[in-house]
C-alpha cells in the first residue's frame, strides 16, 4: 500500500514539475486557406497562449520558403496571455499551398513547434498562363500574299 501511494505521489510530482515553466499553445496547427485567387489577401492569424508560469519567449519564426512570410511579436508573453502570428503567403504563386512555420521558444512542453498553411491558389482569370507574359498576335501586313 506504501509502495502504491509512493508511485501516486511521483506521478502527481511529474506532472506538477511539467507544468512548471513557460507552455505555448496555439489556436490551430494548420490554416487552410481553401481554394483563393491568385493575387487575393494571404494572410492569417494564429493565437499564442502562454499557458505556463513564467514568461515565454519566442525568439525565431521562419517560414519553409521565401514564399511564407511569419511576423513574431518578440516580447514576453506572460503567463495566461496571448500574442499573435502573422503569417503572409506570396499568392502570386498559382498551385497547391503547403508550407510550414517553425516557431522557436523557451517553451518547455514544445521548444520547436511547426504550424502550417495549406490550400489552393488559381489563376485570376481562366485564360492565364500561370503568369508567363504572352506576346499578342501581330497586327502587320498578312505574311501569305493569294
Amino acid at each position: 500500500m506504501k509502495q502504491l501511494l509512493t508511485a501516486c505521489l511521483l506521478l502527481v510530482g511529474m506532472a506538477t514539475a511539467a507544468a512548471q515553466g513557460p507552455s505555448i499553445s496555439l489556436d490551430k496547427d494548420v490554416h487552410d486557406y481553401g481554394t483563393i485567387t491568385q493575387g487575393a489577401d494571404g494572410g492569417c492569424q494564429f493565437t499564442v497562449t502562454n499557458d505556463g508560469t513564467e514568461p515565454l519567449i519566442i525568439s525565431r519564426c521562419k517560414g519553409s520558403c521565401g514564399c511564407t512570410v511569419p511576423k513574431c511579436d518578440k516580447d514576453p508573453i506572460m503567463p495566461g496571455a496571448t500574442s499573435v502570428i502573422n503569417v503572409r503567403y506570396d499568392t502570386k504563386r498559382i498551385g497547391p499551398i503547403n508550407k510550414s512555420v517553425t516557431i522557436t521558444s523557451n517553451a518547455s512542453n514544445e521548444p520547436t513547434k511547426v504550424i502550417r498553411i495549406k490550400g489552393k491558389v488559381e489563376a485570376a482569370d481562366a485564360g492565364s498562363t500561370g503568369g508567363a507574359p504572352v506576346k499578342p498576335a501581330s497586327v502587320g501586313a498578312p505574311l501569305n500574299k493569294q
